[in-house]
C-alpha cells in the first residue's frame, strides 16, 4: 500500500495556482464526459509534491499498472551498477550472460540493448514462461536476430528489458525486482512496485479498453494508412488484469504504482538524493543522447534515446516524445501506453506522472491528451 502523501503549497515550490488549475482542469475533462474510467496525476518539484489529484472511479492510494513508464526505474537499477563498476556499457551481453549469445546475438552490447537498436525487438516471451528465470534464458537463447544490430532503431516494448532484468541479477546478485525495491525504492520512501504478490493487488485500478480506432481520414490527416503498433495491443495491455502476470514484474512494462510515487522517483534523478546514483553516470544517462535514429512510432522524428530514457531536444518535437510542447530542450522521460506520462526537466524543476486505466483505441485522441497534459505542466511554475 502506498504511504500518506505530503502535499505542499504550490505557491511554496514556484508553482503558479492558476497554472496548477487549469492542468487539474484538464485532466478531469475525459473522466467527467465518460471516456475514461479514472486518472490520477502528480506535480512534483524540489523534491516535494505540489499536486496529487485522483479523479473518477479510484481513490489516492490506488495503483495503476504504468507500462513502459516502467523502464525508466529497470534502466536507472543498471545506472546503479554501471557507476559501481559491475556493468560496462560497451560490454557485450553475451559476457554477462553467455545464453544469450546465440544466433549472431555475440556481438550484441548493453548500450544497444539500453537504446533498442539491438534487432531483436519481436524476440518473444510471454506467459507462462516470463515467470520462470530458466524458461526466460531458454527463450533467449531461441531469440533470433530481426536486423543488424546498431543499424537501426525500432522499439523493444518488452524483449530488451528482461535482458536488462537478467544483467542486474547478475551483476548485483540479487533478483531484480529486489534490487529496485532495496536500492532505490525503500531509500527513496517510494512504492515502486514491480512483481505484486496476487494477495496484495486490491488496490490496483482494472485496466479497461474504452473508445473506438481512429478512423481512415484521421489516420490520413497525419499521413498514416493503418497504425502498426506492434505487440502493444488491447490483448496485451489487459493481460495486467491478471493476477498471475501483475506478479511476475514485467520490467519492461508491468510497473504498479501511484503518479505521486512516479513524479517524485523522477525528482530523485533530478536531484539524486543520498547519492543513489554515480553523479557522473546520472548525469550522462539523463541527458546525453546517444541515439538519434528515427522512431516509425513517432513519425520518423528522431528517437533521441539515452541509455534509458528519451530527451525532448530543441528540434520542436519534445511533444512526439511525450513531453509536450513547453517544456526545455533538457527534459528526459519515459511514457506508457495507454497515455501514461512521466518526465522531468531540469531547468524548471517540474516532474509529472499522469497515469489512467482507460485504455483508449483512439491512439491519436490519446496523443492529444497527453500533448496537452505536459503541456500544461510544463508551463506551471511561469506566470501566468
Amino acid at each position: 500500500m502506498p504511504a500518506p502523501y505530503s502535499i505542499e503549497k504550490p505557491e511554496s515550490l514556484g508553482v503558479v495556482p492558476e497554472r496548477l488549475d487549469a492542468l487539474l482542469t484538464r485532466i478531469r475533462r475525459e473522466v467527467d464526459e465518460g471516456l475514461l474510467p479514472s486518472c490520477q496525476l502528480a506535480l512534483a518539484r524540489d523534491g516535494k509534491l505540489a499536486a496529487f489529484e485522483t479523479v473518477g472511479d479510484a481513490q489516492p492510494t490506488t495503483r495503476y499498472v504504468v507500462f513502459s513508464a516502467t523502464k525508466a526505474i529497470v534502466a536507472s537499477a543498471v545506472w546503479i551498477l554501471i557507476g559501481e563498476g559491475k556493468l560496462d556499457v560497451s560490454a557485450r551481453v553475451a559476457d554477462v550472460i553467455p545464453e544469450f549469445g546465440s544466433n549472431g546475438k555475440d556481438v550484441i552490447t548493453i548500450e544497444q540493448v539500453m537504446l533498442h537498436t539491438s534487432g531483436f525487438p519481436l524476440a518473444p516471451l510471454g506467459p507462462p514462461n516470463w515467470a520462470s528465470r530458466d524458461k526466460r534464458l531458454e527463450a533467449f537463447a531461441k531469440w533470433r536476430l530481426n536486423w543488424e544490430p546498431g543499424t537501426r532503431f525500432e522499439y523493444h516494448a518488452t524483449s530488451a528489458h528482461w535482458v536488462l532484468a537478467e544483467l542486474i541479477e547478475r551483476a548485483a546478485g540479487d533478483d531484480y525486482r529486489a534490487f529496485i525495491r532495496s536500492r532505490i525504492a525503500m531509500p527513496l520512501g517510494l512504492e515502486l512496485g514491480l512483481g505484486i504478490p496476487e494477495d496484495a493487488q486490491q488496490d490496483i485500478a482494472r485496466l479497461a479498453s474504452v473508445g473506438d480506432p481512429p478512423g481512415p481520414d484521421e489516420l490520413a490527416a497525419i499521413g498514416l494508412g493503418a497504425l502498426n503498433l506492434g505487440e502493444v495491443t488491447d490483448e496485451a495491455l489487459l493481460r495486467f488484469n491478471e493476477p498471475a502476470s501483475m506478479a511476475v514484474g514485467v520490467p519492461g512494462g508491468g510497473g504498479v504504482m501511484t503518479a505521486a510515487d512516479m513524479a517524485l522517483f523522477y525528482q530523485a534523478l533530478l536531484h539524486n538524493p543520498g547519492g543513489i546514483w554515480d553523479d557522473d553516470v546520472l548525469a550522462d544517462a539523463t541527458g546525453t543522447v546517444r541515439c538519434t535514429f528515427p522512431d516509425a512510432l513517432m513519425l520518423g522524428a528522431p528517437c533521441n534515446r539515452t541509455i534509458g530514457v528519451m530527451v525532448a531536444g530543441d528540434d520542436g518535437k519534445s511533444h512526439m516524445r511525450s513531453m509536450g510542447r513547453t517544456v526545455s530542450p533538457r527534459a528526459f522521460g519515459h511514457p506508457g501506453a495507454g497515455g501514461q506520462l512521466a518526465w522531468a526537466d531540469p531547468e524548471s524543476g517540474i516532474s509529472l506522472c499522469y497515469l489512467t486505466n482507460g485504455l483508449d483505441r483512439n491512439v491519436l485522441r490519446e496523443g492529444r491528451r497527453g500533448v496537452a497534459i505536459s503541456s500544461l505542466a510544463g508551463v506551471a511554475t511561469q506566470p501566468v
